[in-house]
């Protein structure tokens, strides 16, 4: 951890312009025909680019996410992932959820290799998940139960497990909105070194608009159900970032403030 605590600042736009994933007049009603989640989503992710998305509770942030981890389906528009259309789950996405969902009979290794079993393909992977378990802070608590780790540590292995399969996606919905604040604060450090070590796709759902000015490199603003992006603002604050420097930035107060008032606007706080 020590070493990726020293990773070079890293512009927030500096990364590849190609567009990974590409949403196109996304539209989804639920089955029963009660509620009209999307309409109209237009959205591209680039190649390396963490993204957050931030809207109003019930405006279908989880449900857009759930679609590019192919566990949704659509009423109309496209959604692809590198030109090919996401029609079901994809050893190429991870999901990272609010609850870490450990099997309590596993060790954390073998929680976070249980993806390689499924797979039929953890043979020759334990380099991977010693790599893995390293960068998220967890060497040392591999042989250690799911209930002998804290809620933070617990989480970290979730992810561990979302990248175990080296994934060229991660989505996470809500992943750290169970912990306390200080956790949460430590978590957005952790999250923030692993992105700089892997480099994945990251699109993160959010509530907490300074989690979002942390962690993104552009937060997606959505409106009340049905869910349309209304905005899309660039974060350009350098990395790797700290909570101090975010705060301190002279970019930080206008950003967060246009953010909370879009979502003001749209009957949220």
């Amino acid at each position: 951890m020590a070493a990726l605590a020293q990773t070079q600042t890293i512009e927030p736009s500096a990364g590849p312009a190609r567009d990974l994933i590409r949403i196109r007049n996304l539209e989804k009603t639920y089955s029963d025909g009660s509620v009209h989640a999307l309409a109209n989503i237009n959205l591209d992710i680039k190649e390396g680019e963490f993204v957050c998305v931030v809207g109003p509770s019930g405006c279908g942030k989880s449900t857009l996410l759930r679609i590019l981890a192919g566990l949704d389906d659509y009423d109309s528009g496209t959604v692809t992932l590198d030109g090919t259309p996401i029609t079901g789950p994809s050893r190429d996405v991870g999901v990272v959820f609010q609850a870490a969902n450990l099997l309590p009979w596993l060790t954390v290794r073998e929680n976070v290799a249980l993806p390689l079993r499924v797979g039929g393909k953890q043979k020759g992977q334990a380099e991977d998940i010693d790599r893995l378990l390293d960068v998220a802070g967890l060497k040392d608590f591999g042989h250690r139960y799911p209930y002998e780790l804290s809620g933070g540590m617990q989480q970290r292995a979730g992810i561990c497990r979302a990248l175990v399969r080296s994934p060229r996606v991660l989505l996470m919905d809500e992943p750290f909105g169970a912990l306390d604040a200080l956790t949460r604060e430590r978590m957005n450090l952790e999250l923030q070194r692993i992105w700089q070590a892997s480099r994945k796709t990251v699109m993160l759902i959010t509530h907490s608009i300074s989690e979002a000015i942390f962690l993104a490199d552009r937060v997606v603003v959505m409106s009340a159900r049905p869910g349309r992006v209304i905005r899309e603002l660039e974060v350009p604050i350098p990395r790797p970032r700290s909570n101090d420097s975010i705060i301190s930035h002279p970019s930080y107060p206008a950003l967060a403030k246009e953010i909370r008032g879009l979502l003001n606007a749209q009957g949220d706080e």
